[in-house]
């Protein structure tokens, strides 16, 4: 049980909060694990789907599918064994992890020119994740170089700050 201002009052599935006239109780049952992905997915319910067939006058999803779908793009569904069957979203995590867990990691070897070094968490999280540095469409010209002057004040700004000196120089020529 729990203790209130005004006494003591046991949990079971909810909770309340006393005040005013009388008690206001919350059930926490959407707080608890959802195992399976079917009520998180936004589909078609049977009301909506029976209206959408109303619409478009067939009696069927099949219908509507074999109306609309050209049968030389049609495939039929692919025999997985197995893994044919659904799953609760638990039960697929721990095959998933089991089957990866199966894979083999090799040394790679890159090329000339690639060390196995470090990049610090904040260089990384705040220039190459930075999502500041790239855009969702094809950047323009004057964007790019927008960029690239960023970069280089940064980086500039960064070895001012690390050697205390009052200048630095930076370049993008090697690249």
């Amino acid at each position: 049980g729990a203790r209130s201002a005004r006494g003591t009052h046991a949990f079971s599935g909810s909770w309340g909060v006393r005040g005013g006239a009388g008690a206001r109780y919350v059930s926490v049952e959407p707080l608890k694990p959802q195992d399976s992905f079917i009520p998180r997915h936004n589909s078609s319910n049977e009301q909506e789907v029976k209206e959408m067939l109303s619409l478009t006058g067939y009696e069927s999803v099949e219908a509507l599918i074999d109306a609309t779908v050209p049968t030389s793009i049609r495939r039929e569904p692919l025999a997985m064994g197995k893994y044919t069957e659904p799953l609760s979203e638990s039960d697929h995590l721990k095959n998933f992890k089991a089957m990866a867990s199966k894979n083999k990691l090799y040394k790679t070897y890159l090329g000339m020119g690639y060390y196995g070094t470090h990049t610090p968490s904040v260089i990384v999280r705040n220039l190459l994740e930075n999502p500041g540095w790239y855009t969702q469409y094809t950047p323009y010209q004057a964007e790019i170089s927008q960029g690239r002057l960023e970069s280089l004040l940064n980086f500039q700004t960064m070895i001012t700050d690390l050697t205390a000196m009052p200048l630095s120089n930076s370049s993008l020529l090697d690249e």
